[in-house]
């Protein structure tokens, strides 16, 4: 099982994001959290912003939409050449369809769950996703502790995952650290999200580096 790490650049210095994610090379994805004040009480990212990233990022786009009526807009950020558009569950009409879109288009789908959104639902419909994303904090803010209590859910959907042999990432995002994707790595994550824990230091790929070890480590 690979790991990856997939840098938030919501805890970037946005003044000089493309020299922050230019200090970021060595990771998988970069990780773009689009909130839209309404679906999260939080306003970031928005499609002009995103395509311009797309255009000077050294590596793929993992588009992250905390918004409402994604089906309006995950396609969008689908044609603007993101490698993977995760969308969240509760605010989908229908995940399935949705998914099966942006697939369509190239794009990897992924559905992300809030930490009370309960797992059972989808359990049966892994096929249909190329990644699930475990929410580990209340989506719309950076910054949040992480809630172990949110494990469960991740050890169900690994263990599903592999009985069946499907090539779907188990990703998790919301307070992951060096400490914390231990913990996630342990329980069946694959795919991490980190933003504080890489931007907060003076060398982001040294983080980079050693949160992709520490979760090589103790990976499921």
């Amino acid at each position: 099982m690979s790991v990856r790490i997939n840098p938030s650049i919501l805890a970037a210095d946005f003044v000089n994001l493309e020299r922050d994610i230019s200090r970021i090379s060595n990771a998988d994805l970069v990780h773009v959290d689009i909130m839209d004040n309404h679906f999260v009480p939080n306003l970031t990212f928005g499609l002009q912003m995103t395509e311009r990233i797309q255009q000077v990022s050294p590596i793929p786009l993992d588009v992250h939409l905390m918004i409402s009526n994604p089906e309006r807009w995950a396609p969008d950020y689908a044609d603007l050449g993101a490698f993977a558009v995760t969308f969240h569950a509760e605010a989908a009409e229908d995940a399935v369809a949705l998914a099966r879109t942006l697939r369509s288009q190239g794009t990897r789908a992924g559905v992300a769950l809030k930490p009370g959104t309960a797992v059972e639902p989808y359990l049966e419909l892994l096929e249909e996703f190329d990644q699930v994303l475990v929410m580990t904090v209340e989506p719309g803010f950076g910054g949040q502790s992480f809630m172990e209590e949110t494990m469960p859910k991740l050890r169900q959907l690994r263990e599903l995952v592999d009985k069946r042999g499907l090539d779907v990432w188990l990703e998790v995002d919301g307070g992951v650290d060096e400490r914390t994707i231990e913990i996630a790595a342990a329980a069946g994550a694959d795919t991490f999200v980190a933003g504080s824990s890489v931007f907060r230091g003076a060398d982001p790929s040294r983080r980079v580096t050693e949160l992709r070890e520490r979760a090589s480590a103790h990976r499921h």
